[in-house]
């Protein structure tokens, strides 16, 4: 049958989309899907473990997947774009950290070649504790977690499937993330920080949500496979000023304060407190051209006390 000249605009339309396929389709993945769904030909994809995570992904304008529970091989061979956000597994034996590879190296082996980006989304955990001294891309990884630990061999399995089959790999190490209903606003507004844990020198770096999404874009933008970048803002601090900062925004009493050595916390919480570390951002912001829209958690909490129901009533008024 011969095509119509419908069906060829309708085939060219198809092979300039951009589909990204979001493998664990978290909080940064949603912020990221939910500026491309506003952009011409692009098409997302996220995947989620429950069926209870699905309204979450079609709220962020991505279609949805249960995974675990399907091949994924339809999807994967149909994307240009990957982003990864599962974080890894303990070690079994020899068996590889990271659970997307254990279960979909095959498929990525067999399509890599039209592959325009993939995206590991790692952690600044991978540098370990540096006493409060600065790092960059550049500084050996060195983890004193298991979580950093982790981390490090999941970002080598990556790069090794670069080197095995083309697979254009991009690693982003995460600050700490915050924005809408989620960082220091939210905690407290919610009633779950109630106190802070106070531990001397100790240095925290963070991101907001929609600076890792102009990241992540402008990775996808100008591809250059093997980099990996620090995504964090211009302040590293210390835990207690930005939640001093939040209780000020909030019209709030501040928090009483704790010392490390006699708070009861769980093991993930102690794990953060281990480290302290200054991160550097100058090779993201240089070879990405990127300008952060919140250079520090002072922009970053004002603009979400101003804008977001989280931290207020909706006509930019503090919640009491």
């Amino acid at each position: 049958m011969r095509e119509t000249e419908s069906d060829q605009d309708e085939m060219m339309v198809a092979k300039e989309n951009n589909i990204l396929l979001s493998l664990g389709h978290g909080y940064t993945a949603r912020t990221l899907s939910r500026k491309l769904s506003e952009e011409p030909n692009w098409d997302c994809i996220g995947t989620t473990r429950t069926a209870q995570g699905r309204a979450r992904v079609l709220e962020s304008g991505s279609r949805c997947r249960i995974w675990p529970g399907c091949s994924l091989r339809e999807e994967i061979a149909q994307a240009s774009h990957i982003l990864v956000s599962v974080p890894p597994n303990d070690d079994h034996c020899d068996a590889l950290t990271d659970p997307v590879l254990r279960s979909l190296s095959d498929c990525l082996a067999d399509t890599a070649g039209h592959l325009k980006w993939v995206g590991y989304l790692s952690t600044t955990a991978v540098y370990g504790d540096k006493a409060g001294n600065w790092v960059d891309e550049k500084t050996k990884t060195s983890p004193t977690t298991r979580r950093g630990q982790r981390r490090v061999k999941a970002e080598n399995e990556w790069l090794d499937c670069q080197e095995k089959y083309g697979l254009p790999i991009h690693i982003f190490r995460l600050a700490g993330i915050y924005g809408p209903g989620r960082g220091p606003l939210a905690q407290i507004l919610a009633g779950k920080k109630q106190f802070q844990v106070i531990r001397n020198g100790q240095i925290f770096n963070r991101i907001h949500a929609e600076d890792i999404a102009q990241v992540l874009q402008a990775s996808m933008a100008r591809p250059s496979p093997g980099s990996i970048y620090n995504v964090c803002d211009d302040c590293p601090a210390p835990p207690e000023d930005v939640t001093d900062f939040a209780c000020q925004l909030l019209q709030r009493p501040t928090l009483s304060k704790i010392p490390f050595e006699t708070a009861t916390l769980s093991p993930m919480a102690k794990s953060f407190f281990s480290e302290s570390k200054r991160v550097c951002n100058d090779y993201m912001k240089s070879d990405l051209e990127i300008r952060l829209l919140f250079p520090d958690y002072r922009t970053g909490l004002r603009s979400l006390v101003e804008t977001h129901s989280d931290a207020s009533d909706g006509n930019g008024k503090i919640k009491p």
